[in-house]
């Protein structure tokens, strides 16, 4: 299994300090996420109903004709790759492994390519995957220049997939709305923006053919019932939306701010994270990790990806910190 950030009861045993006493930036997860109310018993007494009007406000929220819930957006990461027979598949590189990992897995010929690469030599490939905002270099994308892409794919019978895991922040850039397209898949998923990793609830925005194909691989009860619940409450909670946005794009700038400060400039990033590219990234994580902060590290490249602090304490802890290692 690959590596992820969020093991902090890992560092925890390493580095022998309380998991309490950590901050941990290592996720990318909105540090102050939706305010999740009680869950009336019912809801764990019966089975989930997929007619609960969750899709629905699904739609509404991210603009799509139609989507599949699914446990994770990693759920469908992983079945996508079994719809369709061996093919040519570009993924964007550096980005989240499981992309190309769940591709290979499948037996497809797998091209781990940067964004200049991959649009480039789109006509060699059956399956271009993106991710936008790309984690962890946070690569941007024209919306028109992806559409043509696609389209290009599309004409012989590709497919362009793009993992929105990260695109709740500025949502005007998402395909959600063109999703309808044969050959276009969007990923999205709840765990980022709302701060509800734990609900384990993504959604696959396609066209109704490929969306029903991937119901039958994943079969019933995809998602609990407590996580519908919680999930259709907080994509209906429009005015939350808009505080957390103006919210996180301040924390955003507030941490590039103080990182450029000590001679971290980021090299990448967006509304959830910050990345640094830098030869002393093994050695900056566990000095960071020594002190009780843990962030993400890359070895290829060696990098580093800062999460959000959620206020002016855990800020001043990560300056107090960064003084301390980069001395």
């Amino acid at each position: 299994m690959l590596e992820h950030g969020g093991r902090l009861l890992r560092a925890a045993r390493q580095y022998r300090i309380d998991p309490s006493q950590w901050l941990d930036l290592s996720t990318g997860i909105n540090p102050d996420g939706w305010p999740v109310p009680p869950v009336p018993a019912q809801v764990w007494q019966r089975l989930p109903e997929d007619d609960d009007g969750l899709v629905e406000i699904a739609c509404d929220y991210y603009g799509a004709p139609s989507l599949l819930p699914v446990a994770g957006s990693q759920a469908a990461i992983q079945m996508l790759p079994r719809l369709r027979a061996p093919s040519r598949v570009a993924v964007l590189a550096p980005g989240y492994a499981e992309h190309a990992h769940a591709w290979q897995r499948a037996g497809h010929a797998v091209e781990r390519l940067p964004a200049a690469d991959i649009h480039a030599r789109a006509a060699e490939f059956d399956v271009v995957v993106l991710i936008h905002p790309n984690n962890p270099g946070g690569e941007r994308f024209d919306v028109g220049a992806l559409l043509q892409l696609h389209a290009a794919l599309a004409a012989r019978g590709g497919w362009l997939v793009v993992d929105e895991a990260f695109m709740d922040a500025d949502p005007t850039h998402s395909l959600c709305p063109h999703s309808d397209r044969e050959g276009l898949v969007v990923l999205r998923s709840v765990g980022k923006f709302f701060g509800l990793a734990g609900a384990r609830v993504g959604f696959a925005c396609a066209a109704p053919a490929l969306l029903d194909a991937l119901r039958e691989r994943l079969g019933p009860w995809t998602l609990t019932g407590p996580s519908r619940f919680v999930v259709a409450r907080a994509l209906a909670d429009r005015d939350w939306h808009a505080r957390v946005r103006t919210a996180l794009a301040g924390r955003s700038a507030r941490l590039a701010t103080l990182l450029v400060t000590h001679g971290l400039a980021p090299d990448g990033g967006c509304a959830f994270f910050h990345w640094r590219r830098d030869v002393r990234a093994a050695q900056l994580h566990d000095a960071l990790a020594r002190r009780g902060i843990l962030v993400r590290h890359f070895d290829a490249p060696a990098s580093l990806r800062f999460g959000l602090p959620r206020d002016a304490a855990d800020f001043d802890r990560l300056d107090a910190a960064l003084a301390a290692v980069m001395a």
